[in-house]
């Protein structure tokens, strides 16, 4: 008695067999390699696949140096220094990027565009353009040097060039949503020059300010359904964005003055966090042989926790189980118990102060981990002495 052998090759595997192992995997990079075996294994697996969990966030570090593959991207696990690489030609060194939220990315160039992107399926969104802000007067691209005309807050007419335009207009964006699950998503910008606060909802056409909160301009966040954004001395500005042309704005106003250098806002899983960081410049001859600017590292980060009965910002000693991400991200909160061989209590950061953060700058950039138990400092195993301005990323496909 004979026995027939069927061969069958993988990309001739039934469909349904496909479809079954594509959703018991459980990470974005085993679905990312899935997808990318061929064209039956990809068009058995949905591009924004729902089940997955939220994968700890990635450090986006600089391009390639590849010939062969120039547009290629490196991104860090933290958790397990784990480089992952993706094609990105959308993120080129004449752009420059203002954010990340939800998993994309915000970036600008040296035209008048804004624009998000998800850097896993490279799905494009476009924002209204900087010549749209309410206090950009004129743009013209045959106006060589000086292409935008603006107004200052006191009426003073000035222009600026488009490269000026492009490193330092836009301190951050974030966004209210995940525009793969809200396609009515907000966007809300910091702008630098005079801390003007400004959003635009999605398929807009212009940006728009939020005048009475002028100076809140040391981060935002969206928190309870709406935008909080902090001055530097802790008071808040809560900005109500939902009521189209008419933002309602309140006040927290707080009788302590905070310290730091710098102020983050976090939605530590239902609970508002502000978190002060403190920087110190450089003075190790080895890394100021090599550098020709001022180098700021930071030192320590204190942590407080919103008490409205003050109100008061109330100093707390430990976050417990809850891991804090900080730079020019929206800040974000995750529980380490979610991530095997995570340790809780500690706030990963990245440099989000230097003066220019485009892929035409290199710097020794400020990235690492700080320990809220014993107040260590580690920098990051596998990230460059001398790299790119990084940003963290939380890769999501959904």
């Amino acid at each position: 008695m004979s026995t027939t052998i069927i061969t069958v090759g993988w990309s001739d595997l039934p469909l349904e067999l496909l479809q079954t192992i594509a959703r018991h995997l459980y990470t974005q990079t085993d679905y990312i390699k899935f997808r990318a075996v061929c064209s039956s294994w990809r068009a058995a697996a949905p591009l924004t696949p729902r089940h997955l969990p939220r994968e700890f966030p990635w450090l986006m570090l600089r391009p390639s140096r590849s010939v062969l593959f120039p547009h290629r991207r490196a991104f860090l696990n933290a958790l397990n220094n784990k480089l992952h690489l993706l094609t990105l030609p959308e993120v080129s060194s004449s752009r420059r990027r203002v954010g990340s939220s939800h998993g994309w990315l915000i970036l600008i160039d040296e035209s008048p565009s804004i624009f998000i992107i998800n850097p896993i399926t490279r799905a494009k969104i476009n924002l209204p353009t900087l010549s749209t802000f309410p206090n950009v007067l004129n743009f013209d691209f045959h106006s060589v040097g000086r292409e935008y005309t603006l107004r200052s807050p006191g009426a003073e007419v000035y222009t600026c060039n488009l490269r000026k335009m492009r490193d330092s207009f836009i301190k951050k964006v974030i966004l209210s949503h995940n525009p793969y699950n809200d396609s009515n998503f907000t966007a809300f910008a910091i702008l630098n020059w005079h801390g003007d606060l400004a959003y635009c909802e999605k398929e807009e056409n212009s940006w728009k300010f939020i005048d009475e909160a002028r100076s809140y301009c040391e981060d935002v966040i969206y928190f309870n359904d709406t935008f909080y954004a902090v001055n530097k001395f802790g008071s808040i500005a809560i900005c109500d964005v939902k009521n189209a042309g008419f933002p309602k704005v309140s006040f927290i106003k707080m009788q302590q003055r905070i310290g730091g250098d710098m102020q983050y806002l976090v939605d530590a899983i239902g609970e508002l966090l502000l978190i002060t960081r403190y920087l110190e410049l450089d003075t190790d001859p080895e890394r100021l042989e090599h550098q020709f600017d001022n180098v700021y590292k930071t030192v320590k980060f204190c942590v407080w926790r919103l008490d409205l009965s003050g109100p008061k910002w109330e100093r707390i000693m430990s976050l417990g189980d809850r891991v804090l991400f900080l730079g020019e991200n929206s800040s974000l909160a995750l529980l380490a118990t979610d991530y095997p061989d995570c340790k809780g209590n500690r706030i990963y950061f990245a440099d989000d102060y230097s003066e220019a953060n485009y892929d035409g700058i290199s710097g020794d950039h400020d990235v690492g981990f700080y320990n809220l138990e014993d107040g260590s400092i580690e920098p990051l195993p596998c990230y460059p002495r001398i790299s790119h301005w990084p940003i963290w990323i939380t890769p999501n496909p959904c």
